[in-house]
């Protein structure tokens, strides 16, 4: 079946605007331009406008998802069963977060009681998966499966005062590389306090500490953009490169 426009808009719930604005960018082009100057979609402009809006529920920009449906390995099958995946890992997430809220209310109400532990599952629990999506690949890599486990292992059952406290060093670390910053120097105190907090907060998700290990890290920091930025946003521009500067001095591997 072939559907205009606004036949296409009203059955998927989008607005002809964002069509239209899905053509320009080469996103969704219609099959073709009929006599009248219209746009007329089929079955396959269908299927993709699907996909589309699976990717943007997923977060995906639009950019991505125009980088997606060209690849020239694109799979439909295939792209829905990621899909499927990815709604099911979604749906495990939210489920767990209103176990987390139902029991809290229980707890409120007095039915049951609730430890300052149990309290907090649910989040640390997507801390960890988010952790997991983003950067697990690579740190199992770089560290060794064995060792991420222990890391989350550790993490999962970290104490509600504890996790108040790796906040509180970090807040205190970032301080201190403000002073640093300001002076531009890594060996100054400002930054070798800043490098000592750093490896006092490593310590609470950390099974072991090497000074090999803390520095190979902060070379990371400035190696890989996603850490650089998360740094260098909060610091300015050289955030993360006087972090490294500095735990280099501090472990002596400079």
């Amino acid at each position: 079946m072939n559907y205009t426009v606004k036949q296409l808009g009203d059955l998927a719930g989008v607005s002809a605007r964002t069509l239209r604005f899905y053509d320009q960018m080469d996103l969704l082009k219609p099959e073709k331009i009929n006599d009248s100057g219209y746009r007329i979609y089929s079955r396959k402009q269908v299927d993709l406008l699907q996909q589309i809006l699976f990717y943007r529920e997923l977060g995906f920009s639009l950019k991505d998802i125009r980088r997606i449906l060209s690849a020239p390995g694109f799979n439909i099958d295939t792209a829905l069963a990621e899909h499927y995946h990815k709604l099911l890992a979604e749906r495990e997430r939210l489920n767990r977060l209103i176990a987390t809220v139902e029991k809290t209310l229980s707890a409120e109400k007095g039915e049951i009681t609730m430890t300052d532990q149990e309290k907090f599952e649910g989040f640390k629990k997507e801390l960890i998966e988010q952790n997991e999506k983003q950067y697990g690949k690579e740190i199992r890599e770089k560290y060794g499966t064995e060792t991420v486990e222990e890391f989350y292992k550790k993490f999962g059952s970290m104490s509600k005062e504890d996790y108040d406290q790796t906040v509180k060093i970090q807040d205190e670390m970032f301080s201190e590389l403000e002073k640093a910053m300001k002076t531009g120097d890594p060996h100054g105190g400002a930054a070798q306090r800043a490098a000592d907090l750093h490896r006092q907060w490593l310590g609470y998700f950390w099974t072991s500490y090497t000074k090999e290990a803390h520095a190979g890290l902060v070379r990371m920091y400035v190696d890989d953009p996603r850490f650089t930025e998360h740094y260098d946003s909060r610091l300015g521009t050289g955030g993360a490169k006087i972090l490294r500067d500095a735990v280099l001095i501090y472990t002596g591997l400079s």
